[in-house]
């Protein structure tokens, strides 16, 4: 893998910069959530960390670090938060404190740069020898937000290879939510880091930022960060085409219909969740099917049922699915509409 080599000066015990080079096609995010930061990518992401980390692990000399700075760095894909550069920095020799954060982010790279080869020999082989960690093992390391930027700085290069290995080893195809992830340290009542992968990643990004742009067009746009990020969630659910899907919402102290879910479900006659769990998914559904409302598919089924067992909708298993669809049976022929009969013009006989 070619990367870019940067010669630093005045960050203190930093003299070598890594980049990856104009061009690369791998975009990260980070984001804290639930007290844990993340690293936010696709699978091709995923790789591209596993490969920088494996190589790392075999840095020998003192003051060298891998930065992503904005160039490689996209929006969180949720609410389109702004991501920190991210830093992984090799902590068995070299020292990257607040200090050489600080720095760094200050710090105008010099002329001095050039093109390395950044070899992840035995990668690969390490792959397809060790099988996949069974529960926590300890990994020591520090994963820390230091005066803006993502430090991600394994003790060992042991751990490094461990992190480089989780990276390498994430599928966002094996689960039917379309997403993987790997912590990055040992459960001790929560976590420090975690990796996580979408496969829609730049999908949702692009979705986040037409919602944000919406929500701050507004006139009455909030102010407060915290009341923007849910503006924009909701906002990128109609953006998705999704609104209706949220069955449940909270409003106050209860559980209601969604705004949206309301406005669909009406039309077969359900005005709240306890005419719902009467009709059940499957008459409901029905319904709503012979009433052709617009924007329904079997999305909707699922939710409906996700709504009335406490799960989400992605999460209903295929048996489960398969019995939904027995129950409904096939779709009715469509309606007969007489068809439109082409008259030509009269034509004034002239005489």
């Amino acid at each position: 893998m070619k990367l870019h080599r940067h010669a630093v000066r005045g960050v203190r015990g930093v003299r070598t910069v890594i980049t990856p080079r104009p061009g690369t096609h791998a975009r990260f995010s980070t984001n804290r959530f639930h007290d844990t930061w993340h690293v936010l990518s696709d699978d091709r992401g995923a790789r591209m960390l596993a490969r920088l980390l494996w190589g790392l692990s075999f840095q020998a000399r003192p003051g060298t670090v891998v930065l992503l700075d904005r160039e490689f760095l996209t929006p969180t894909p949720f609410d389109a938060d702004p991501a920190d550069p991210i830093v992984l920095a090799p902590g068995w020799c070299t020292r990257f404190d607040d200090q050489a954060a600080a720095q760094l982010k200050r710090v105008v790279r010099s002329d001095d740069s050039a093109t390395v080869r950044w070899h992840t020999f035995g990668l690969e082989q390490a792959l397809t020898a060790t099988e996949p960690a069974t529960g926590y093992q300890r990994v020591r390391g520090d994963i820390s937000r230091r005066r803006g930027l993502l430090v991600l700085s394994p003790a060992t290069p042991d751990d490094a290879r461990r992190w480089a290995l989780d990276a390498a080893r994430l599928d966002s195809s094996d689960s039917g939510y379309g997403t993987d992830h790997t912590y990055l340290d040992e459960w001790d009542h929560g976590h420090d880091g975690e990796i996580q992968i979408f496969r829609r990643f730049r999908e949702m990004t692009s979705v986040a930022r037409q919602a944000r742009a919406q929500v701050l067009g507004r006139a009455d746009a909030p102010t407060d960060p915290e009341a923007v990020r849910v503006a924009v969630w909701d906002e990128a659910e109609k953006v998705r085409g999704e609104a209706h899907l949220r069955i449940r919402e909270w409003r106050g102290a209860e559980q209601v219909l969604g705004a949206a879910a309301a406005d669909m479900l009406a039309r077969a006659e359900v005005r709240s969740l306890d005419d719902l769990a009467e009709l059940g998914a499957v008459e409901t559904y029905r319904r709503l099917r012979a009433a052709e409302a617009p924007g329904l598919t079997l999305e909707m089924l699922w939710a409906i049922e996700g709504a009335l067992t406490g799960r989400d909708r992605r999460s209903i298993d295929q048996d489960r699915r398969r019995a939904l669809l027995a129950e409904l049976g096939p779709d009715p022929e469509p309606k007969s509409r007489p068809r439109r009969r082409h008259r030509a013009p009269i034509r004034p006989i002239r005489r």
